[in-house]
């Protein structure tokens, strides 16, 4: 079966500075100088080490839960971060996550692909008519088809979506409501950006060698693994 293909520091007082600048050309006015700078030096540093902390403290390390609704989606050209959104579609982050675990996208291409509209993939067959063979109901919302949105590429019935999603390059409202939004890219947008074009007379048919998956992997795997 055909899928459908989703439509298109501190500061010195002034006075104790100007009497810097005025001792006279003596021995020890260089001398005073010399150690007030070296002072001034350290409390700089200082002040810098306690902005650099504070800034790493406002910056606190994701979650367990947080990294449970993480993708990692590594391409060619690096590593994209993706949020997913259980809230909108519960059924199909479930089946993502459980697709990841499994390791059934790796190597997957990105078989159509239209440039400043979304980049397709998911397909085992590399065709656009493969999937994994479980379909999913749907679960559409109000979320709008949006640059670095993630969305379930399904046939004509609503229910048929299964395994391949498109990543969005920019705004298709024409989306909106018929296609499930379950996550969307934080970082590495620029990666996607990177993925090899289709052409345009083929309806984003890739050509020749396409881009391909090179792992997705659920974060919290992932950091398990690291520590």
């Amino acid at each position: 079966r055909q899928f459908n293909k989703p439509e298109v520091t501190a500061r010195l007082h002034p006075a104790r500075l100007h009497r810097y600048a005025r001792a006279p050309p003596t021995v020890s006015g260089p001398i005073v100088m010399t150690k007030f700078l070296a002072r001034l030096l350290i409390a700089a540093t200082a002040l810098i080490g306690v902005t650099a902390h504070a800034a790493d403290a406002a910056a606190p390390a994701a979650t367990a839960s947080e990294l449970e609704n993480t993708l990692y989606l590594d391409l060619p050209a690096g590593r994209v971060v993706i949020t997913l959104r259980p809230d909108l579609a519960p059924k199909h982050v479930a089946r993502i996550k459980e697709l990841s675990r499994q390791g059934f996208y790796n190597g997957l291409k990105f078989h159509r692909v239209i440039d400043g509209f979304m980049a397709q993939t998911g397909d085992p067959t590399g065709t656009g008519a493969g999937g994994s063979g479980k379909n999913l109901p749907p679960e559409f919302s109000t979320e709008h088809h949006v640059r670095g949105v993630l969305s379930m590429a399904r046939a004509q019935a609503v229910d048929s979506a299964d395994s391949q999603f498109f990543i969005m390059f920019g705004p298709a409202p024409s989306l909106d409501g018929k296609y499930t939004i379950w996550g969307q890219v934080k970082s590495g947008m620029e990666y996607v950006d990177a993925i090899k074009k289709g052409v345009t007379y083929d309806n984003g048919t890739v050509l020749g060698e396409p881009t391909k998956i090179v792992k997705m992997q659920v974060a919290a795997d992932v950091e398990k693994k690291a520590k």
